[in-house]
């Protein structure tokens, strides 16, 4: 199938446009949305967070609620996320100079403009994907394996997300490459990603993997941001789940089994969240709030002048 297009429109003129694949299911697992290919092989990056988690919660990750929502996150840096990381690294008796994920400032603006005027420097406790690596840590002390080493893809941690992401997906990993936080990163196709999502929210109460999607539709603002949109998402619609992943991708699966996938060819972000907003529609999933997400508007001047939407049929 053709791939989906996005149009910047600036003062009624196209002036780039973005090519995405999308691939939806309804709670039947048919697909009712297919744009591009969505069979060939993708890098999921941070999208593939809660299958991570997932492994963690199999192998004794003590961790719950909030806490969880943030061991699949890709936070913002705000200060309730570190110190969120700070509470996962205590339980197993660490700090965070046992991270082993790059320094960075918060992504956050206001979080980062106060460590700024504080003096303060990059540190890898502000990293979105601290609370990911703060959890591997965490499990590696509950199942008595090594600290050292931990994002290497033969630690037994990394070979047991690695069959987590397997079991899930329903295919083998294609590929491992590093993602930029320094963990493994598997290949595996878009239909094997909404496969592992819809399995999440249809696993039995109590289950690990209804866990992994209750604690992140709890606790929305932990799995990435107070202001962020797939935040914003999961509030309007209750029981959906989101997770982006960088290289613009996403991922989202709701109670009832209706889930997606959404690649923006070229890596766009400001193309993600219209084209999710389009998928979520295509199987009946709306809420007034996602009418100020289906477009993002462009301005001019400190003026409105155009917008990014999906390309009108």
């Amino acid at each position: 199938m053709a791939e989906l297009i996005v149009e910047v429109v600036r003062s009624g003129f196209v002036e780039s446009v973005h090519r995405a694949r999308v691939l939806v299911v309804n709670a039947n697992g048919s697909p009712v949305m297919v744009h591009g290919d969505t069979g060939s092989l993708t890098s999921p990056r941070s999208a593939m967070k809660p299958l991570q988690a997932l492994a963690m919660l199999r192998c004794g990750l003590p961790a719950a609620d909030e806490l969880l929502a943030l061991a699949c996150a890709s936070h913002s840096g705000e200060p309730f996320h570190v110190d969120g990381v700070r509470k996962i690294l205590a339980m197993a008796g660490l700090d965070e100079s046992a991270l082993a994920c790059p320094a960075d400032l918060p992504f956050d603006r206001e979080s980062r403009d106060r460590v700024v005027r504080e003096h303060g420097t990059p540190a890898r406790i502000y990293m979105n994907c601290s609370g990911k690596h703060a959890a591997m840590l965490a499990t590696c002390v509950a199942t008595g394996w090594p600290t050292d080493g931990y994002l290497r893809p033969g630690h037994p941690l990394q070979r047991a997300i690695r069959a987590t992401v397997e079991d899930l997906t329903g295919e083998r990993v294609a590929a491992t490459g590093v993602d930029g936080c320094g963990a493994p990163l598997f290949f595996v196709s878009m239909a094997g990603v909404v496969r592992a999502f819809r399995r999440l929210p249809l696993a039995a109460p109590g289950s690990p993997e209804r866990r992994i999607a209750d604690a992140m539709r709890a606790y929305p603002e932990w799995t990435s941001g107070t202001a962020r949109p797939e935040a914003e998402l999961m509030r309007a619609i209750p029981g959906l789940l989101v997770k982006v992943g960088a290289e613009a991708f996403n991922a989202f699966a709701f109670s009832d089994g209706r889930a997606g996938a959404v690649k923006i060819e070229d890596g766009g972000d400001r193309a993600r969240t219209p084209v999710t907003v389009a998928a979520l529609r295509a199987v009946g999933l709306d809420a007034p709030e996602l009418a100020g997400l289906a477009t993002t508007p462009l301005f001019g001047g400190g003026e409105p002048v155009g917008e990014i939407r999906v390309r009108r049929p």
